[in-house]
Parts: structure tokens; sequence; C-alpha cells
């Protein structure tokens, strides 16, 4: 597995002095939201897209591509619009963010993108089809600029749990995504052992994302303030095979980037022991 940090949690920091911090603490891999100020795929030149692959290339640092950007599609509404919006012009807006996502990503040398559902607005029996259709359309979007398009179970969204990314995969079949596992989001959601399902998605994993989190609360939170067993996790990744990008995600942290950075190598380092 390969330590990573999510340039969200670096907002504070142009990128590539966040890269520097990502790489001086140890890491191995960038995961980078694509933002306003991070390399906004609506906005940055090819030569800036040069520069940063050259940044990334001499810290020796792999890259994933993130997008969760707050604002970036509408400056009024969180997250909007998603692939969930009943509106096709406004589906169409997401989709070629993700089209656009994956083409900077292949310039930066990237193998995956993530990405999730959205809050579906109105939920009813059209829903899943919707979904799919939408899921569908983003993986195509994204396998079109040869990266690999990996789907995030989010709380509170039309895809919310393990289980429920299992019914799209099932769904989509070849045409559906790997799978893109927040270990935070398990101890919100999953009602017994939060980690019980690992071994069962092993397969599908392509990229993980983890934080501490406390049980039934969706808030990202440094190591030691929630619930998560960090030697657990390392343990049941290990053991279920899986040898990519273990990334942190700590948006709401960029206040305090550099603490947050070297807390969460530490505690990694410490559930390998």
């Amino acid at each position: 597995m390969r330590l990573g940090f999510h340039t969200s949690g670096l907002q504070n920091h142009r990128l590539a002095e966040a890269l520097e911090l990502i790489a001086t603490h140890g890491y191995q891999v960038a995961a980078l939201t694509l933002d306003v100020m991070h390399l906004d795929p609506y906005r940055s030149t090819p030569a800036e897209v040069r520069e940063i692959r050259a940044r990334l290339d001499a810290l020796g640092l792999g890259v994933t591509i993130e997008t969760g950007a707050r604002f970036l599609l509408d400056p009024g509404t969180k997250h909007e619009p998603t692939l969930m919006s009943r509106d096709r012009a406004a589906r169409a807006r997401r989709l070629d963010f993700y089209s656009r996502a994956a083409r900077v990503g292949a310039a930066l040398g990237a193998e995956v993108v993530s990405f999730w559902a959205g809050i579906d607005p109105a939920p009813g029996p059209d829903s899943f089809g919707w979904l799919c259709e939408g899921v569908g359309l983003a993986c195509a979007a994204i396998r079109a600029e040869g990266l690999a398009p990996a789907f995030e179970p989010e709380p509170g969204m039309a895809v919310a749990t393990p289980a429920g990314y299992l019914a799209l995969a099932r769904a989509l079949g070849d045409a559906g995504p790997d799978l893109c596992l927040d270990i935070g989001h398990l101890y919100v959601t999953e009602p017994d052992e939060p980690l019980a399902s690992i071994p069962t998605l092993g397969p599908r994993l392509r990229q993980v994302h983890l934080e501490d989190m406390r049980r039934g609360r969706h808030e990202h939170l440094l190591p030691g303030e929630g619930d998560v067993d960090f030697r657990a996790v390392h343990s049941s990744l290990a053991a279920a095979g899986y040898p990519g990008p273990v990334c942190f995600e700590l948006s709401r942290h960029s206040h305090m980037a550099p603490q947050a950075l070297a807390r969460c190598r530490d505690a990694w380092a410490r559930a390998r022991d």
C-alpha cells in the first residue's frame, strides 16, 4: 500500500508547495482534488499542468484525481449539479467536469479518477435507472481519457454504502466502476463491524480514503479523535491483498495542514507496526 494525502486538506497552500509538503512528510501519493485553487480544469493552461507533472515526477509522487470540489460547478450550491440532477443539461455539466478531470489526470500520469453519485433530489421509481445511466456515462467519459473510474459510496447520497455500490456494479457489469472506499464512512453507515465488508470488496478496490470518524457521525477527523481502528484497517486491507493508495482526506484541516500531515503519517506508521 502507498500512503497518500488529499490536496483538499492543503487549500491554503499553492499546489506546488502543497506537493512539496506531502513529499517532505514521507507520503508517496498526492490525491489531487481539482478545484478553483488547484489546477482548476476550466482555467488551468497546458503549461501549468506540465509544470505540476514535472513537480510530481521530481518529488517521486504518484497522483490520483479526486472530484469532490464543493463549489466548482455552482458557486451557490455545494456539490451541485450531480449525476442525480434530473435536468439533463445540469448533469451534462457534471459529466463534462469528469471528462476534463480525466484529461488533466492523463497529462499528470494518474491512473484513476474517483467520483460519487450525489444526493437524489427526487427519490422515486426512476432513481435507480437514472443512477445507473449517470454512472455509466461517467465511467465512459473517464475511460475515454484512458483512466479508470472508481466510485465512492458517500453517506447521504444516492449510493451511501458498500451494499449500494455492489448493487450498482451488478447492474452495470463490465461498464461499471471500480470501488473507491472511504474507511471512515464505514463507521457511519455499517450497523455491525465496520470493516467486515473489506474481504468481499477487496477485488474491486481501486482507491482507499482514510480519516478518523465517530460512529454514526459523518465528520472527517484527525487520527485519535474518533473510533477508527487504524491497525485493524491496515490488517484488513493487507489481508484483502489491496496494493494501492491509502489517502488521508481532511478537507477541513487546511488551517493546520503541516500538523495534520505529520499526525496522519505517524498514525499510519503505528498501524503498520
